[in-house]
Formats: structure tokens, C-alpha cells, sequence
């Protein structure tokens, strides 16, 4: 039987989502407690297969695996996860068609970036219109010769709450990187650095070229992964589960912020 499961995880501790030799990483940990559960002898002959890779600090929220299992009553997520690192999950699992690829049957993606700090709305929503559609990514992408710079973005909003602008971004499919520097491009207009008329150049690259700096991966989020005729059937209490330990987390950080926050503004002159 071949099973998907979404997987989520804070990618901080982790040198990317991928396999890597001598690296830790999501990738890694997870097939190990699937190994150690006997519900996959290895990789290759399950027929493993991710949605997609996250680089070093990214995180996710709905990264897709799948695989070939003769102990399918096993690959439950409370199962896995008792394997599994604090900070990474599983949390839903569907039985799905034979030869099913997360990543080549994906019909779209969907980031969320979020910035420290308040920028120009309009100019930012004037942004994402002009992103909006079918454009030659070149400029906001770390060269991949095997891809084409050619991509559709299908959503892209921008929202304010509290200290931060968040951007929510859906594609067909995303180039390396590419999130991550339509972030800084945003930052630049939103902050008045750059206008909208540079932003069109930066959309025709073969006339217009300019390298940019990937945003910080710690701001980056993969939120889901489409597909078609997939039910997923979510565990309630793996998500209770998760939902406490991340309530821990969030209460911990929250109070190192504002320690951080009072010890800065103690040495600002």
C-alpha cells in the first residue's frame, strides 16, 4: 500500500529538510523512525518521494512524503512521532494511488513569508498585483539550470498584524529561492528603497538584470501542498499533541523577545 502523510516541523535546528551526508536534517530524522517502526526497510525500495525541499532553517507546516508499506497499520502519525525530534510532526496521513509523486502530481504551493516591521500597504498591494500571473522569475531565483525561470503565481496577499507583514504566496511551482527574494523585493518597495517601475524591470529579466539577497530562511513557512482527489484524514490527537508543545515553545519565546527587547533598548543611545 502506499501512504502520504503531511509533515510539519521548526526547521531551526536542522541543515534543511533534505538528506545530506554528515548533516542533521527533517528528511533524515523522519526516514530513520520509519525505518525504526519497520514501516519502510529503506528509501529506495519504498518508492519514498517529498513534496519538495526546504532549505537550512525553513519550516513547514504541510510538507508531503509518501511511500510503498507492507505494515501500513503502523505509519500512524502518534506512531511516528514517538520517534520523531520535539520539533518535527506528523500529523495527517492519506492511503493514496499506486505511483503517486508528491512532488511531479502537486498542483500548487503555498509559502508564508513574515517580515519584522510595517511597510507601505499600497505599495505593497500595488506589488502584488504586478507579481500576480505567469512572469519570467529569473531575477528573484538562484540559477537552476534543469528548471525553467517560468512560473504562475496564483495568489499572493499581504496582511499586517501586530509588528509584522505577512505574505502568503501560491504557485504552480516556486524556483529555488524564489519566495525568499520576492521577500526582499517586497521589503525594498514597501520600505521606499525601490518603486514599482523597478519592480516591472525586475519582471523582464532579459532586459533588466539585478541580483538580490534571499530573506532570512527563519521568516519562511511552506504551508501546504495541493492535489487532486486526496483525502486526508487528520489525527486529533496528534494535533492536540503538537498544539501544546507549541504553546510551550511560543510562551518561551515570547518571553526571551521581550527580554531581548529591554536589554536593546537599555543600549540604544
Amino acid at each position: 500500500m502506499r501512504i502520504a502523510l503531511k509533515v510539519a516541523y521548526i526547521g531551526t535546528d536542522y541543515h534543511g529538510f533534505q538528506v545530506q551526508p554528515d548533516q542533521k536534517t527533517v528528511e533524515g530524522e523522519l526516514l530513520r523512525a520509519l525505518e525504526e517502526l519497520s514501516i519502510i526497510n529503506n528509501r529506495h525500495e519504498a518508492n519514498y518521494i517529498a513534496a519538495g525541499r526546504t532549505d537550512k532553517g525553513v519550516h513547514a507546516l504541510g510538507q508531503v512524503v509518501a511511500f510503498d508499506t507492507d505494515n501500513p497499520e503502523v505509519a500512524q502519525p502518534g506512531a511516528i512521532n514517538s520517534k520523531l525530534p520535539a520539533t518535527i510532526w506528523t500529523w495527517a496521513r492519506a492511503e493514496v494511488q499506486p505511483g503517486f509523486d508528491p512532488r511531479r502530481d502537486a498542483l500548487s504551493r503555498e509559502y508564508r513569508y513574515i517580515m519584522c516591521g510595517k511597510y507601505s500597504t499600497s505599495s505593497l498591494r500595488s506589488a502584488s498585483k504586478l507579481l500576480k500571473g505567469t512572469h519570467d522569475f529569473s531575477n528573484f531565483a538562484t540559477p537552476d539550470k534543469e528548471r525553467t525561470t517560468k512560473c504562475r503565481i496564483e495568489k499572493i496577499k499581504i496582511k499586517v498584524e501586530r509588528d509584522f507583514t505577512i505574505m502568503d504566496v501560491r504557485a504552480n511551482y516556486f524556483l529555488w529561492h524564489m519566495v525568499r527574494k520576492i521577500a526582499t523585493a517586497m521589503k525594498m518597495v514597501g520600505c521606499g528603497a525601490r518603486d514599482i517601475s523597478w519592480l516591472e524591470q525586475m519582471l523582464t529579466p532579459s532586459e533588466f538584470a539585478e541580483g538580490l539577497e534571499p530573506a532570512p530562511a527563519y521568516g519562511l513557512i511552506l504551508k501546504n501542498v495541493e492535489y487532486e482527489n486526496i483525502t486526508w484524514i487528520e489525527n486529533t490527537y496528534t494535533k492536540k499533541i503538537i498544539s501544546e508543545r507549541l504553546e510551550e515553545q511560543f510562551l518561551w519565546h515570547g518571553i526571551m523577545a521581550e527580554m531581548l527587547r529591554e536589554l536593546k533598548e537599555s543600549f540604544t543611545i
